[in-house]
Parts: structure tokens; sequence; C-alpha cells
């Protein structure tokens, strides 16, 4: 079955103009144009799509997609490649969940803080809470 970009674009969840992006960056080099010019996605355009979106959400950059197409359209000689570049990724992306993680600690202590503070109605909470101002001393390494 083939999808015109309008119906591309909302299978994907993405533009038509970044369809068109990605076809200029050569990262969907496969399109096919019908007899009166117009692309025409398939499924496995699609699916290409959703791995492009995947791989940009985990930071990797578009030349590093391109990368990885060269190699997957290269054939089973570039496995070793695309493997470390996978792997070398979701390290990456092991890094940025701890990183993410810590953030959200932090939100999670004001949440609790100003949960208190708007309780207390005012800011001067750590006096009657030590473990609040220990745990503030924890995250931000000040009281």
């Amino acid at each position: 079955m083939g999808y015109t970009i309008g119906q591309a674009a909302k299978k994907s969840g993405l533009s038509p103009y970044t369809l068109r992006f990605y076809e200029k960056e050569g990262l969907l080099p496969n399109i096919r144009k019908n007899s009166a010019g117009l692309r025409v996605f398939s499924e496995e355009d699609i699916n290409w799509l959703q791995m492009i979106e995947c791989l940009k959400g985990t930071g990797m950059s578009l030349k590093n997609i391109k990368q990885y197409l060269a190699w997957l359209n290269a054939g089973d000689s570039t496995i070793n490649q695309r493997l470390e570049m996978f792997e070398k990724q979701k390290e990456q992306l092991q890094n940025q969940i701890k990183l993410l993680n810590k953030h959200m600690e932090k939100i999670n202590f004001k949440i609790k803080l100003y949960t208190i503070a708007a309780q207390k109605g005012t800011m001067d909470v750590y006096k009657d809470n030590p473990e609040l101002a220990q745990e503030q001393k924890h995250l931000f390494g000040t009281n």
C-alpha cells in the first residue's frame, strides 16, 4: 500500500515538511514517486521513520543516523559497526537517564518543600523539619 506525503505525515506523527527534509538529507533514500511525480511512502518507509524518531529521541545525531542507514544498506559486512553504534547509544542513553533521575529527585524535593510551605503558609520550614534540611543539603549541597 502506498501513502501520500500527507497520509505518511499523519501516520508517522511528523509534518510533511519534516518528511521532505529527511528525504533531502538522504534519510529516506527509497521513497518512490508516482507517474505524477508525487512521493509514495510504503509501510516500510513509515517503519523507518519510526526508527529515525526513536534514534533521534535517544539523542543520536542525523549524521549518525545517516551512517547507520549506510551501514544497513551495505549489508552483513557492517553488523559489527552497527552493534557498536547501538551499544554506544545505549550507554549515552543510560547516562541521560541517570542525569534525568537526579533532576527528578530535585524536582520532587521542591514539590515536597513547597507542599509543606503551602500548608504552613511560610517558607520557614526547616527549623521544624531537620530531615528536610538534611535532604536539601544532600541534593543541593546547601541549607
